[in-house]
């Protein structure tokens, strides 16, 4: 059957493309140990899984209002205005399936066949998939180890041309964990004004930080509420990826906008779902606080073990549960040592390039995995590592 042309220029997300070889891998019997999704591994906490239980024993399973339940709206709303320091009405929520919901919505909504949007390179690789999708330009700005996986100011006002449109942040960010501080937000901010360009600041990870880095959000700065569309949601913070549930905060001039592109596509979020997430803003958060100190020895475990691996150089992330330490010292490019991990060690990582150009010499690993598992794969890595290092000698 003819497919439509603009297929064509539509990528993926190759984690999921792994890790389906990955499990191939398994069902002929060999133990692969998974550090290729970007997927906490701890249960959803339990009030919410029961709020959720009960909104279905009580016949919440019909049609919720397109932007999303009152309820829901407001605690979003409310959460915020606290965490993220600039106020936020109801109004100007929407709640969607998925934080790619809001990706999709922003970039069909505002970019023109013709149109660059600025991305980060390694940066999630569905924002340039998109572009491509609606006839748009991604065009790339350089994240890099040696700036601590945060961009150049410099460097993103030279790729400003008069067709850029918008720009995508992500901090903290997939793939390095990278945070951007108050500083580069402020430099952004002066160029998104200057220039006039939309921002689509993708927050998810905002909430998974370490060592007392704080997170800012680009919107909370003057002027900035205006220009920025919000993207967050409960899959990371609240462990609840199967749920699928996002949302945006929009400014006051998209908010009809966002409205017709819900109604066109979901028409809503399930309803019982976002009941669930309503009492995941407004109940207890010992579990995620809880979360996150696990993530952080396991962070503190990993990065650890691959710098004491002889070719291999890894920066300690800020934020988000992922490293991205370059592998050039091995002799093999990212890609190359991905495979033989998975081949020959049983460790499925992800290749660097699945995020960007830049990401060659690097592998992005998940530690959303238990300190057993990871300290298991730390030391089938060295084995091959080692091997690859004495003969190259």
């Amino acid at each position: 059957m003819r497919l439509a042309s603009r297929m064509s220029t539509i990528g993926t997300e190759s984690a999921f493309e792994v890790a389906a070889r990955a499990r191939a891998l398994e069902a002929t019997g060999r133990s692969v140990i998974h550090l290729e999704i970007g997927e906490p591994d701890f249960d959803t906490p339990a009030n919410v899984r029961e709020a959720a239980k009960r909104a279905l024993d009580g016949g919440f399973t019909h049609y919720a209002p397109f932007p999303g339940i009152p309820a829901l709206r407001q605690a979003i709303a409310d959460d915020a205005t606290a965490r993220k320091r600039f106020a936020v009405t109801p109004d100007r929520v929407f709640v969607t399936v998925g934080g790619k919901g809001v990706m999709l919505n922003a970039i069909i909504g505002l970019v023109d066949p013709g149109d660059e949007v600025i991305v980060p390179d390694p940066g999630y690789p569905i924002y340039e998939s998109l572009v491509r999708f609606v006839g748009g330009t991604p065009v790339p700005i350089p994240i890099r180890m040696n700036r601590e996986f945060r961009l150049d100011v410099d460097e993103l006002a030279s790729l400003i041309t008069p067709r850029t449109r918008m720009l995508v942040i992500n901090s903290p960010a997939n793939p390095t964990g990278g945070v951007l501080t108050g500083g580069d937000l402020e430099a952004i901010a002066e160029l998104a004004t200057r220039h006039d360009l939309v921002v689509l600041a993708d927050e998810i990870y905002g909430r998974i930080l370490y060592d007392g880095t704080e997170h800012h959000s680009i919107a909370s700065l003057p002027g900035m509420a205006d220009r920025t569309i919000v993207l967050d949601g409960f899959s990371k913070t609240f462990a609840m990826t199967g749920w699928r549930l996002g949302y945006a905060i929009v400014p006051p001039s998209l908010v009809a906008m966002y409205g017709q592109l819900i109604i066109n596509t979901i028409s809503c979020a399930p309803t019982f779902v976002q009941i669930g997430a309503a009492e995941a803003l407004r109940g207890q958060q010992a579990d995620v606080d809880a979360m996150v100190v696990e993530f952080r020895a396991r962070r503190d475990l990993v990065v650890d073990g691959l710098n004491a691996i002889p070719g291999i150089r890894c920066l300690r992330p800020s934020g988000a549960f992922y490293a991205f330490p370059d592998v050039s010292g091995t002799g093999l490019s990212g890609a190359e040592l991905a495979e033989k991990l998975l081949q020959d060690a049983g460790v499925c990582v992800l290749a660097g390039t699945a995020f960007g150009g830049i990401g060659t010499d690097h592998i992005r690993i998940s530690y959303a995995n238990s300190r057993e598992n990871l300290g298991l794969a730390l030391d089938r890595i060295r084995s091959v590592v080692n091997t690859l290092v004495a003969a190259a000698r």
